[in-house]
């Protein structure tokens, strides 16, 4: 399982929101591609990129910044989200050297947009992201209710050959109260998805618990931001908790 640090740009800063609210936020960075040689020196494989300006308004104003991650990145690989609605956006990413793409507005709102991205990228490149509060999805940064419940849209992604997601409980985002980990389990056990978890990650313990979960496919990875910077998890041993407990069931 993968441990995944995240960065979330807005304005062409990093920040962390607290569940989703865009008023409601805390700059960690005003250089974020500075952050990436921290995330390379602990062995992290993935990072967690998204563009909230472009999540919420579907434009971008954080084109350099993302470039600069990109390039600060090399030998880490990048899935990236926030806006992206097109074909031409993912060529864009795609020729950038973006390694995944994160689509979240669209699954909900152009399925024929994510068969085209299915069909030209292949299920290995292309990530949903499923937002959720109270059981209901979001979209358009999570500002905007749909009437889908989670579990609906899952089943419509399975039947369009999706096999990533990332589910993001939104009531946990940014609290630090711990993830809720019976929705995972119960997605685990209904849907054939490799499962990244998002929202609530608070501790190694956490993520280690996470690592754990057998159902299904069991969890491919597991996303933290704000525990990180608020130096409540260090990274590195998230990453060597997880691989020890993999490998012996113990904690590191």
């Amino acid at each position: 399982m993968k441990v995944i640090p995240a960065i979330d740009i807005l304005d062409n800063e990093a920040v962390r929101l607290l569940q989703g609210d865009y008023s409601k936020k805390t700059v960690y960075s005003n250089a974020p591609w500075e952050l990436v040689e921290g995330f390379k020196k602990t062995g992290a494989e993935l990072i967690h990129l998204v563009d909230l300006n472009a999540a919420r308004d579907g434009e971008s104003s954080n084109t350099d910044s993302i470039a600069r991650i990109r390039e600060k990145a090399s030998g880490i690989k990048i899935e990236i989200g926030g806006g992206i609605r097109s074909m031409e956006k993912i060529k864009y990413y795609d020729a950038m050297g973006m390694d995944r793409m994160i689509i979240g507005t669209a699954a909900v709102t152009d399925p024929d947009f994510l068969d085209q991205a299915l069909r030209e990228l292949g299920s290995e490149k292309v990530v949903v992201a499923v937002d959720a509060k109270d059981g209901i999805v979001k979209i358009k940064g999570w500002e905007k209710d749909t009437d889908l419940h989670y579990l609906d849209l899952m089943k419509k992604l399975t039947s369009q050959g999706v096999e990533h997601i990332i589910y993001t409980d939104i009531s946990q985002d940014g609290m630090l109260n711990g993830p809720n980990f019976e929705s995972y389990i119960q997605i685990l056990k209904e849907f054939p998805f490799y499962l990244i978890a998002s929202g609530g990650i608070s501790s190694i313990r956490d993520i280690v618990k996470f690592s754990g979960l057998k159902e299904g496919r069991g969890v491919y990875g597991v996303i933290t931001g704000k525990a990180i910077y608020e130096g409540r998890i260090d990274l590195e041993d998230a990453i060597k908790n997880v691989q020890l407990s993999e490998n012996t069931g113990e904690i590191y």
